[in-house]
């Protein structure tokens, strides 16, 4: 494998964790408080993937807005049922509640599907392109072409629009958005759809060359903790840039040693970045962390 093949599938597995670590920050700021049904819902958006491909025999472009559609009602229930109920309630209810809802998913995965790996629909097929004397992955450039389209479009959401803009005033204080007019509740509820799109759209990406297992949910929760912890709490680009550096450290440290060392040594990273800067690299957003 050459080092530009290298690169683009670190690249691509770091802008589908980067998808990932998205939707973990848009529920975090949204509620306060750390989803920790994250990774199930990515989870849960391979397995729709696998589904949605059984039923409908298409590429997973095609089956890609099916996915987002399903899942974001996902996260409208999510948090209907684990977050608004508690939202008054210590943060600790919160916690416990979340982990409650990724373990109900967990078991219905296990149930319906069972513990073996499943592979999930590729986006446009296998095959390569030749760029010179370079032959890469289709798959891994429509994972990144298709992540970095979901990432600008919700950048754009955030930054451009008056929802995004309600959004964001709903985050950073509810009290004064809800003086102002904005209703706070809705928009938790749509802040928390968006957090499950960009999780369906996460899984879908992954489980076709990583396969989705039915106990995937609690690396993949890691993976976007960490990368919000490198990034810096709260902070949307911030988690998205360490969730494409862990790819990119995964990738490498898996091809040149093991995926076993690769794990340990993305921990290990972890606390030498969390001695030399424990506020991550662009410095946590304040009162964000619970």
């Amino acid at each position: 494998m050459t080092l530009l093949q290298l690169g683009v599938d670190g690249v691509a597995l770091g802008a589908a964790y980067a998808l990932v670590a998205a939707g973990f920050v848009l529920a975090l700021n949204a509620s306060r408080a750390v989803n920790f049904a994250h990774g199930d819902m990515v989870m849960a958006g391979g397995f729709l993937a696998v589904v949605l491909a059984g039923l409908m025999k298409l590429p997973g472009i095609v089956l890609l807005p099916f996915a987002v559609a399903l899942m974001a009602l996902a996260g409208v229930l999510l948090a209907a049922v684990a977050y608004l109920p508690l939202r008054r309630q210590p943060v600790v209810a919160v916690f416990v509640s979340t982990i409650a809802a990724g373990i109900m998913l967990q078991n219905a995965a296990t149930a319906w599907f069972g513990a073996a790996p499943r592979a999930g629909p590729s986006l446009v097929g296998g095959g390569v392109v030749a760029l010179g004397p370079f032959a890469l992955g289709r798959q891994a450039l429509a994972v990144i072409a298709v992540a970095a389209g979901a990432y600008v479009g919700l950048h754009l959401l955030l930054a451009r629009t008056q929802l995004g803009r309600r959004l964001r005033a709903a985050a950073q204080d509810p009290a004064m958005a809800a003086a102002l007019g904005i209703p706070v509740t809705a928009m938790t509820l749509v802040a928390f759809a968006l957090s499950a799109a960009l999780a369906g759209i996460a899984g879908l990406l992954l489980s076709n060359s990583f396969f989705v297992t039915p106990t995937e949910g609690g690396n993949l929760m890691l993976k976007a903790y960490i990368a919000a912890t490198i990034g810096g709490w709260g902070r949307l680009n911030g988690a998205a840039l360490g969730a494409l550096l862990i790819g990119l450290f995964e990738t490498v440290a898996a091809t040149l040693v093991s995926q076993v060392a690769a794990e340990a040594l993305l921990y290990a990273a972890l606390l030498l970045i969390l001695l030399l800067r424990p506020q991550g690299l662009f410095g946590e957003i304040a009162g964000s962390r619970a």
